[in-house]
């Protein structure tokens, strides 16, 4: 499934299917952007700057997103706009423009939604892990649906947790068998910290 027009919010982080996402929204466009998507109870695309900054013109991104659907918003303590959205599903990036007022968007490809794959026992604890931690990361994940023994969902969680680059978990979002990326962010979670992406 395709859509002629999804606003692109670019920033300097991976969304994944099933994660929350808090965010502080100052720019009149991307203010603009969700109120239309609240008002119209429609996403908009998360996809990862890889060069360029989050409040300019974004002068690359990755070929690969996730679509967002806001589910809270209030104002903040200093007064902006903030709200909590949760990733649906993942697209690529098509055609790419921008509107006089700046906003991207972009022709995207909607990609396969993924079906329930079951966690394997051998990995049982890394369930009870973000049982465990979850909770303490926040109101966030309050809006997370919780998917303990999803093979894709615990990946996606531990991805999101764990001290990866940005590339890394870019890398991750781009692999579609839930299997295959609950072993490599299995293995990655051995390791000592990764470093920042510069």
């Amino acid at each position: 499934m395709s859509t002629p027009a999804l606003p692109l919010f670019p920033l300097d982080t991976v969304l994944f299917p099933g994660g929350p996402l808090s965010l502080r929204i100052f720019e009149p466009r991307y203010l603009d952007m969700v109120r239309r998507c609240l008002r119209e109870q429609t996403p908009f695309g998360v996809v990862r700057l890889v060069q360029g900054e989050e409040a300019g013109a974004a002068a690359e991104v990755a070929g690969i997103g996730t679509s967002a659907r806001p589910v809270d918003f209030g104002t903040l303590e200093d007064g902006l706009l903030g709200i909590v959205c949760l990733g649906e599903q993942r697209f690529r990036v098509g055609r790419r423009w921008r509107q006089q007022d700046g906003l991207n968007l972009a022709e995207v490809e909607y990609l396969p939604a993924e079906d329930g794959c079951e966690l394997p026992p051998e990995c049982a604890h890394f369930a009870d892990l973000l049982r465990d931690v979850l909770p303490k990361l926040g109101r966030a994940y309050a809006y997370a649906p919780l998917h303990y023994g999803d093979a894709g969902w615990v990946a996606n969680r531990l991805a999101e947790i764990l001290p990866l680059s940005g590339a890394e978990k870019q890398a991750l979002l781009e692999v579609a068998e839930p299997l295959a990326r609950l072993t490599q962010v299995a293995a990655w979670s051995t390791r000592q910290p990764a470093s920042a992406d510069p």
